[in-house]
């Protein structure tokens, strides 16, 4: 396997902490190889403690010392972040952004022009190396660039590579996607009360059935209506209960819900 060049991250925050500690978790760099700027002196600080990693408050000391160069602040601190130091960007770096909504082209721009930059929808249950990411290359990145990221992001969880514009249909699924799941497992648990069970062993058992069931639609590779269908056994509960969801619309709504979510992003994208 090929070394993985330092890597430094523009953005100390929570997601950044996640994917510093996937990627060292999985042996892919090692703390020395670590660098986090950040204009909070806790966040970097954080960072710098869950790391055992060099931390500053200058951009430029990030883009001087490593060659992956993770963007990962708010989308609205784009020009305050790489203004002051968009000369000293180069070919040389590869930059990962995972500003949600960011397009490319100015991405691209921002970085001086000559950077080869990788646009990433990661989404929180990477926090928990269960992650769900998109990533899409930019003009003037390669193969073996994408090769890298998909290496860094498999440390988080699992990533897929998808034209940009398929980026927004990520942000609506896998992106957004958490939160429908949440929901899911807080209405599952919120049945179980009404049957009787205490809330503590209702909400973990509604957890540990959804976690089960995508582990089963992961691991055997069978269509999650096959899978459906083994549950229910004719005249049994099981039926019963799937009937109600489908008088409910909960299918339709979900299907809706990760369109608007897309749409939502194509809008944000414009803006």
């Amino acid at each position: 396997m090929t070394e993985t060049p330092a890597i430094g991250f523009i953005g100390a925050g929570r997601m950044a902490t996640a994917l510093a500690k996937g990627f060292v978790n999985a042996g892919l760099v090692s703390p020395d190889k670590l660098i986090a700027s950040d204009l909070v002196l806790a966040g970097r600080d954080a960072f710098g403690q869950a790391l055992g990693c060099e931390t500053t408050g200058s951009n430029a000391d990030v883009l001087a010392k490593a060659k992956v160069i993770v963007l990962a602040f708010k989308p609205h601190q784009l020009n305050e972040a790489t203004e002051p130091v968009r000369d000293q960007f180069n070919k040389f770096h590869l930059v990962i952004s995972i500003l949600a909504g960011v397009k490319l082209a100015k991405l691209e721009l921002a970085c001086g022009g000559q950077a080869r930059v990788v646009r990433v929808m990661p989404n929180t249950p990477a926090l928990v190396g269960e992650g769900a990411c998109g990533y899409a290359l930019g003009q003037a990145a390669t193969a073996d660039d994408g090769a890298l990221v998909k290496r860094l992001l498999s440390a988080v969880g699992m990533a897929y590579e998808v034209k940009e514009p398929l980026i927004d249909a990520v942000t609506g699924l896998s992106g957004s996607g958490p939160a429908y799941g949440y929901t899911i497992i807080e209405a599952l648990s919120d049945g179980g009360v009404a049957a009787g069970l205490p809330r503590d062993i209702a909400t973990k058992l509604a957890a540990q059935t959804m976690l089960g069931a995508a582990r089963m639609v992961l691991e055997t590779g069978q269509h999650p209506g096959e899978l459906k269908d083994m549950v229910c056994s004719p005249g049994g509960t099981t039926i019963e209960g799937v009937h109600e969801l489908e008088e409910g619309g909960v299918r339709s709504a979900l299907i809706n819900a990760v369109r608007a979510s897309t749409e939502r992003a194509v809008e944000l994208g414009q803006e």
